[in-house]
């Protein structure tokens, strides 16, 4: 029998926007190798990052949340790409300190309820948010950012949903970034514009650095995470 809690009886601890160091970014990290999430998450440190989402996406993501953890304490790890209560589990048993997912239905939203951490769920729709509201959320993940309305969706959710504030994700880079941190609704975005692939594979850690300072130059102009 399921030890789930009910509907709208449990919330997480704390929420993603009092737990976010730093800027107001959430950078994802895709890495094949702990040492290679370590050498990534260093980089983006260097930059003036505070916070960062390892996607479950390869073999060693759980590997790397403990890596980067254990090599850059003062950093915020996090797990992406949630999918089910065996992915939220593993991840804190890794040693992830907040959640992300993709998508809501609902056994993914009470698995991630369950784990007593921090956690977004991800929306592309009203409905979606509804959903999230019913289980006493009032932070989500907007993913696809850009391919899901972008900043104009934005703007009209929150005349509706006025509790509700987003993590866009999705098509967010240096040059609209400023644009998506300025919506009142939005209190961090996510993406992988600061950890490009060919920069990874090829350790170009210092472009990686740099990419990470400008935005977090841009962050700390708009707005800080507490």
């Amino acid at each position: 029998m399921s030890s789930l809690p009910p509907l709208l009886s449990s919330e997480p601890s704390s929420t993603l926007s009092s737990v976010i160091k730093g800027p107001a970014l959430l950078p994802i990290i895709q890495a094949d190798t702990p040492h290679e999430a370590v050498a990534i998450a260093k980089a983006l440190a260097d930059g003036g990052v505070g916070s960062v989402e390892v996607v479950l996406r390869t073999r060693q993501a759980l590997a790397a949340i403990t890596a980067i953890r254990t090599a850059l304490p003062d950093l915020l790890v996090g797990a992406g790409t949630v999918l089910s209560a065996t992915d939220a589990n593993a991840c804190k048993a890794a040693g992830a300190q907040f959640l992300v997912s993709p998508a809501s239905t609902a056994k993914l939203l009470e698995a991630m309820l369950a784990s007593g951490l921090p956690f977004v769920p991800g929306v592309a729709t009203p409905s979606e948010i509804a959903m999230a509201q019913e289980y006493g959320l009032r932070e989500v993940k907007f993913f696809p950012a850009h391919l899901s309305g972008g900043i104009e969706m934005l703007k009209a959710l929150s005349g509706v949903f006025q509790q509700m504030k987003f993590c866009p994700t999705g098509g967010i880079g240096q040059h609209n970034l400023a644009e998506f941190l300025a919506l009142p609704n939005v209190f961090v975005a996510g993406g992988s514009w600061l950890t490009p692939a060919s920069m990874v594979q090829t350790q170009q850690w210092s472009q990686i650095t740099a990419l990470a300072a400008a935005a977090t130059a841009i962050a700390r102009q708009i707005k800080t995470a507490a």
